[in-house]
This record gives structure tokens, sequence and C-alpha cells, in this order.
């Protein structure tokens, strides 16, 4: 499988996560998998990548070339594809996928998820996504999604878009095991 990674550029953040991260990146090679990210160089980001080239895995990364202009890229990515802008740079990224994973971020892992969640609710990303909710990161997130739901703003159903891992390998057990989402739930009907 190819399985994106969605993830933290910041190296701030501390080495617990730096080591969930390349606890990913290690298991998804280990376990025959391509490694998808966006190819930034510090981070939860790197980590990644870091942990499947060390496991002898693949690490493609996709990247808009103002970010290559800054000198923000991985160097050591095993394949390097060059976007005009971001939104191609996601779309890139989601068409090379299989199945994506979540790891703690900002804003930019956010919106990312939030997007292909969406994707997936409209019929445009069927495959498995996977929230790795390690120290509980995004406990306050799932509330808010499940306030949504219980506040009418989503179908119930729209829960079972996403699985949520609490370690590396689960997270990569549930891509390989969650079947494709059923298209046929695009179908808008009352709340």
């Amino acid at each position: 499988m190819n399985i994106c990674v969605y993830a933290a550029s910041s190296g701030k953040a501390s080495e617990d996560y730096v080591q969930l991260a390349k606890s990913l990146g290690q298991t998804i090679a280990q376990r025959g998998h391509v490694l998808i990210n966006g190819a930034g160089r510090t981070g939860l980001m790197a980590a990644t990548t870091e942990g499947a080239l060390c496991a002898g895995g693949e690490a493609v990364g996709v990247i808009p070339s103002f970010m290559i202009d800054n000198g923000w890229q991985h160097t050591g990515m095993t394949r390097l594809i060059v976007t005009p802008d971001m939104h191609q740079r996601k779309e890139k990224m989601a068409e090379l996928a299989d199945a994506c994973i979540a790891l703690p971020g900002g804003v930019g892992t956010l919106e990312e998820l939030l997007e292909i969640i969406t994707w997936k609710q409209l019929g445009l990303f069927l495959k498995p996504i996977v929230i790795l909710n390690a120290f509980g990161y995004y406990d306050a997130l799932l509330a808010q999604l499940k306030r949504a739901v219980d506040e009418h703003f989503m179908r119930s159903i729209h829960t079972a878009l996403w699985n949520v891992a609490e370690d590396a390998f689960d997270a990569v057990r549930l891509c390989e095991e969650t079947p494709l989402w059923d298209s046929s739930l695009t179908k808008f009907a009352a709340i």
C-alpha cells in the first residue's frame, strides 16, 4: 500500500511525538508499504521519513515548488514530486494514497485531515483514514466531531469515515484491514 501520513513540520514537538512518528515510518516500511508525505525536512514529517528509510522502506514526498525555493524539503526522499501549489500537493497526495494516517500536528495537519474526511464524506476518496490519537492529542477534535453529530450537523454514519488508533502498529493495521467506504452513502438525506 501507499500510506499517506499527515504530520507536523514543527521542530519543537516533544521527543515522545518524534519517536511516535519515527515508529510509524518504521512500521509502514517493515510491513512492506510505501510512505507518502509532504517531504518536509523537520518535525514529525521528517521523523516519519527517517523511520521509513532507516527500516529499508521507500518515502515519496510531495511538495510545492515554493517550499523547495525556501529549502524546506527533506533531501533524502526516495522520490520527490514537485507541485505548483498547496492545493495540487494535497490532491496528488490523495491520488497516490491507498490510505491516510494523521499524526499530531498543527493547523496544516488538521486542515489536511479534515479535507480528506470531507472528500470521503462526498465520495471523492473512499479509502481508509486513521487518526493516530497518541497521548490523547486528538481527544478534543474527536469530541467536537461527536458534538457535530449530536447537534445534527453531521449524520451519525459519518463517524465511521475514520478510525482511531493509539499507536503506530494499530494505525497501519487499520489501514490494511479497513474496507473501502460505501460510495452509496454519499446520497444526502435528512440528518
